[in-house]
């Protein structure tokens, strides 16, 4: 086993035994929790030592990063999730490998990507991402459309032709009521979530949490967690 192989497979064991606790604390069996590992500014090497050691949902932020290495890994059998904030220049490209796009926050991106997926021959699945520090009408400052606008951006997704409405999702804010209130933060997605399935039930996906706070996103219900430093460690000279 390479270095980088072992360094890998002891923090995946590390980040298994933290969601497998957090599951046991809730009250919830662990298959309720998909870890999605993401990869971004780790090269494609990594992702081919996470699949050989049982990782099959892996995650990028920037297009540019995650074209690339997607075409490199396109042999393997992995759920692709993008969860940057997407301007509409890229999501054709997106489109064309993305499996699930998680940061969906306004109808322009959404009549962009049907037509994407459309022309594609693909079918994506979308999350509609949730700014809890954002005002009526604004979008947050990392994205993500303000509470009061998900019923609307739900029902533009949910009949646009190639797209899923799959659920929605959140990074705890900075800023605002929700800030260093992780649990507070993950529970309140988790109302939107129970209301949302209330005319869409199949929507039931929630992504939430990620290295930091990963516990509180289980404790809170979320059935995706979004782990990237926990897994790949943090890589030099980067903010």
């Amino acid at each position: 086993m390479t270095d980088r192989k072992a360094q890998l497979a002891e923090n995946l064991a590390q980040v298994e035994q933290r969601i497998a606790s957090a599951c046991a604390a809730a009250g919830r069996k662990r298959e309720e929790v998909t870890l999605i590992v993401v990869t971004k500014t780790y090269p494609a090497s990594d992702v081919r030592i996470l699949h050989e050691l049982g990782v099959r949902h892996v995650a990028e932020n920037r297009d540019q990063d995650a074209a690339p290495k997607a075409a490199t890994c396109a042999d393997l059998s992995l759920t692709w999730h993008f969860v940057g904030q997407l301007q509409t220049n890229k999501v054709r490209s997106v489109a064309s490998y993305a499996d699930v796009v998680q940061s969906v926050d306004r109808a322009k991106l959404v009549t962009a990507l049907s037509a994407a997926a459309v022309n594609g021959g693909r079918e994506l699945g979308c999350l509609i991402q949730v700014a809890l520090d954002a005002e009526s009408g604004e979008r947050g400052d990392r994205g993500g459309v303000a509470p009061d606008g998900i019923e609307e951006l739900a029902g533009a997704l949910a009949a646009a032709p190639g797209l899923r409405l799959d659920g929605l999702m959140t990074v705890a804010p900075l800023a605002g009521p929700y800030a260093g209130r992780q649990r507070a933060a993950f529970d309140r997605l988790m109302e939107f979530s129970s209301r949302l399935r209330g005319n869409h039930p199949a929507a039931n996906m929630v992504s939430a949490g990620m290295s930091a706070d990963l516990e509180e996103a289980v404790a809170a219900g979320a059935t995706h967690v979004r782990v990237g430093t926990a897994v790949l460690g943090v890589r030099p000279g980067l903010g």
